[in-house]
């Protein structure tokens, strides 16, 4: 279980959060809507380091931080306006996160091999035609 709780909390998370972005009232403006995720991303957040981790304080831990986290929250504001947007445009819920995730599969692919050194062998090559044809059928 402890290597899976992960993939499930993700996934739960995942399913709520694209239910969240598919239904954002169209009256409120997306990045306006946002402030109010990432205040309660903040309380819930700073909620859960007190219950989780009673023995350290937030501000020792913030001594530990580097430029990887405030790229982490700007990558979370494209993430969160793009997926309400590419609703807000029309993609239909089965769709478009299908082919966002597609995407970025091949990206991060591509990315492992240069900047990790990670095996792009035949079959992950024969994956990112797969990918490619995917997407293509399910835009048809």
């Amino acid at each position: 279980m402890q290597l899976w709780w992960p993939i499930v909390l993700i996934v739960v998370s995942n399913i709520l959060y694209q239910l969240c972005a598919k239904m954002a009232p169209a009256k409120i403006h997306p990045l306006a809507g946002l402030t109010v995720t990432y205040a309660v991303s903040l309380l819930v957040s700073a909620i859960a380091f007190v219950l989780l981790v009673p023995k350290s304080s937030l501000l020792a831990q913030y001594r530990h931080l580097n430029l990887s986290y405030i790229l982490f929250g700007l990558a979370l504001v494209g993430l969160e306006a793009g997926c309400i947007y590419m609703y807000k445009v029309g993609w239909p819920i089965s769709v478009g996160q299908l082919v966002h995730s597609a995407l970025l599969a091949v990206c991060l692919v591509v990315l492992g091999a240069f900047f990790f050194h990670e095996e792009l062998s035949v079959s992950r090559i024969a994956g990112i035609v797969l990918i490619f044809c995917g997407i293509f059928l399910v835009n048809r």
